[in-house]
């Protein structure tokens, strides 16, 4: 087998950028969807070249012709459905965040592991050479010792019956937004000792339960810092990765999006180049990372522990504000 047969859950907004066009680029079918509306699913699937629609998500798990399943449903349904590809035997590529919270990300790692199938949490980011660029910074010794690193996450307000506002759908800007910030900066910890702890954060709700902005202060082992700030409400989108060393800095302008902005700022001894690292988009590099593993074998840069440990930092953020975890 030279190319993977997609299954897709649900015919949401993000399937585009994230399974479809990689799909196409790379060479993958993909085979079946299902959604809650089967009108919706028809369109979805004329639209985009599925080649047919089925009538429930488990009808896609099942299918004979479905190798691997991508989740991309709305949070509070993750971990349930890709507990069912898992009892199928199918390898899941699944949207962010894994789970509601900590205690259910661990019963699908535990799950998975015991069955030996590969439940890949969709942080896209980590495959592109923006973020391969500023690891090879901290690693390489040209900013020195690491000191703080700084993610930012802010967009416009989704409409207000928008999935993300909601409380049983296990919404809220942390869980959309922040769950990127908390990975990014625990992907730095280990040029500072381990992964960096959350020691305090502020959230505005948009209504009880929903934060609509929250910004979460962490620390690593070694004693540098690292800031997450989340918006939900913001006129306009920004996302940034800045790593601050004892010897100067490096800062993505666009690492959640390096198709529209590639460039890695580099200021070292008060001079400053600037980089850029190719607008072939992040869920492209996922996609074939992810058809590399489950075709080849080739290891994955993340695991289901470590999806446990980021929910589990999700959780710490949100009791940290006053609030209670999904």
């Amino acid at each position: 087998m030279t190319q993977l047969r997609i299954g897709v859950l649900g015919a949401s907004r993000i399937a585009e950028v994230a399974i479809v066009e990689p799909a196409r680029i790379l060479g993958h079918r993909l085979v079946a969807v299902a959604a809650r509306d089967k009108d919706r699913a028809t369109v979805f699937a004329e639209k985009y070249g599925v080649e047919r629609v089925l009538d429930s998500y488990q009808a896609v798990i099942d299918d004979p012709e479905v190798d691997v399943i991508y989740n991309p449903l709305a949070n509070a349904l993750h971990a349930p459905w890709n507990l069912a590809a898992v009892r199928a035997g199918k390898p899941v590529l699944t949207e962010k965040p894994f789970a509601r919270d900590r205690a259910e990300a661990i019963t699908v790692a535990e799950e998975a592991s015991a069955a030996g199938v590969t439940v890949a949490e969709g942080f896209h980011y980590l495959f592109h050479p923006v973020t391969e660029r500023l690891l090879q910074l901290a690693e390489d010794g040209t900013l020195g010792e690491l000191r703080h690193v700084e993610v930012v996450m802010r967009m416009p307000a989704p409409d207000a019956g928008d999935l993300r506002w909601s409380l049983d759908l296990a919404g809220g800007v942390m869980m959309d937004l922040g769950c990127y910030g908390l990975h990014a900066t625990r992907l730095f910890g280990r040029y500072a000792g381990g992964d960096p702890k959350v020691v305090s954060a502020s959230a505005v709700e948009r209504t009880v339960g929903i934060d609509e902005s929250i910004d979460v202060n962490l620390e690593y082992p070694s004693g540098a810092t690292a800031v997450s700030r989340n918006s939900m409400i913001d006129p306009d989108y920004l996302f940034t990765l800045k790593v601050v060393g004892s010897r100067g800095e490096a800062f993505a302008h666009n690492y959640i999006k390096p198709n529209e902005d590639d460039r890695v700022s580099i200021t070292v001894g008060g001079d400053t180049t600037v980089e850029s690292l190719g607008k072939r988009s992040s869920y492209t590099y996922q996609l074939e990372a992810f058809a590399a593993h489950v075709l080849d074998g080739t290891s994955l840069p993340l695991d289901a522990n470590d999806a446990v440990t980021n929910m589990a930092s999700i959780d710490d953020a949100y009791r940290a504000a006053g609030m209670s975890p999904r």
